[in-house]
């Protein structure tokens, strides 16, 4: 059994005697256990200050470290209708995704032995996890609606992802498909590879090194001015302080509008990497060190002029210190977006020349009733 493996069915023993315990008591040094599970499963108890962790030459929180976020691809976002209002799965839940994760290990090792690389080592998920979505607000579970402006954005957006729509030049494509940014705060979410994150310190900044395209610099003195309104960044402005012994909270203001604040590689979120993000978007997050090798990771997202109230989102991330970056080239040799807009217009001097190109849509034109706004690539507003 390789590494992966052992890991994987470690952490789906530990989550299940976790279950068992409950409410456990602190360990003798001091740590809350990750995700403790209540009594109660339709509870989120709050994060635990408890844990003391070492601290920096300079005196900072120490939170360097390798945090790969592989064993929480599987989580969705949003919370599935099966489980009602619960953020927890029962014991009897966990142990039936074991059987999918052992067909996954089994396929790892089939690739090792046969000298292949397929998406056995591409996606490699994990069970353990006890939480039914990432979000605990709303308590729903569900992302809130979006707002008439929020629609009607979300409607103009264009991807590769959105069937039926024509593709003519870069424009038609989402910042994802090239290669540039996958977006804020989906960049800091998991995807189907590439999910490493790694956190250095010096005195004065925390960087956040992504393995798919990004690193965020982080000043964290507690006292860095606001950029000015016209200065944004696909990451925005972060600004960090640390808060208590154990906690880093970043404030990010200044996002520059053009990419999906979700992406849709993220399981539970809404199709087509069409949301959009407005001047007015802000983030809040909390890095919450509860033991020596857990951080939970807490996410709000407000944007008043696409969605109707801010959302909430926390997990755990695992330390991992042997687990290696791999380059993410993804623009090099990336053809793909050359070849949708050559066959595309392929397709369509073909359908005109037989008679039946149609009418080019409205880009201001509201979308049917019958259709998801968010999933409708109409057009573009420029």
């Amino acid at each position: 059994m390789n590494r992966h493996s052992i890991l994987s069915c470690t952490k789906a023993l530990a989550a299940l005697a976790l279950g068992a315990l409950g409410q456990a008591a602190l360990a003798q040094d001091g740590t809350a256990p990750a995700s403790v599970v209540p009594d109660d499963l339709t509870t989120m108890p709050a994060v635990s200050d408890a844990y003391r962790p070492a601290t920096t030459p300079w005196g900072d929180p120490d939170l360097r470290g390798t945090w790969p976020i592989n064993d929480i691809a599987e989580l969705p976002v949003q919370r599935p209708a099966q489980y009602g209002d619960r953020f927890w799965k029962t014991e009897a839940e966990i142990a039936a995704e074991q059987g999918r994760v052992e067909a996954l290990e089994e396929a790892y090792e089939n690739e090792d032995e046969e000298g292949t690389i397929g998406l056995g080592h591409w996606i490699e998920y994990q069970a353990g996890s006890r939480r039914t979505s990432m979000l605990i607000d709303p308590a729903d579970g569900q992302l809130p609606p979006l707002t008439q402006q929020g629609i009607h954005d979300a409607s103009l957006n264009r991807a590769s992802w959105v069937g039926g729509q024509t593709f003519d030049w870069v424009d038609d494509f989402d910042s994802w498909d090239r290669c540039w940014t996958r977006g804020f705060p989906a960049s800091m979410l998991p995807f189907r590879y590439n999910n490493g994150i790694r956190i250095y310190q010096s005195p004065g900044y925390v960087v956040i090194a992504l393995e798919m395209l990004g690193t965020r610099v982080i000043p964290v003195s507690g006292d860095t001015e606001q950029w000015p309104a016209a200065l944004t960044g696909m990451f925005g402005q972060s600004r960090g302080r640390w808060e208590d012994h154990n906690t880093l909270v970043v404030e990010t203001t200044n996002l520059q509008p053009g990419a999906s604040p979700l992406n849709m590689a993220t399981r539970g979120v809404p199709p087509n990497n069409t949301l959009p993000t407005s001047y007015e978007a802000t983030t809040v997050e909390r890095f919450h060190m509860i033991g020596p090798d857990t951080i939970t990771y807490e996410l709000t997202y407000s944007d008043p002029v696409v969605w109707e109230a801010p959302w909430t989102l926390r997990v755990d991330w695992t330390r991992d210190d042997s687990y290696e970056f791999f380059e993410y080239a993804c623009h090099e040799g990336n053809v793909q977006v050359r070849n949708y807009i050559t066959a595309d217009r392929a397709l369509r001097e073909q359908e005109y020349a037989r008679g039946r190109m149609v009418d080019p849509i409205d880009p201001d034109a509201a979308p049917p009733p019958s259709m998801d706004p968010a999933s409708r690539g109409v057009g573009n507003d420029e």
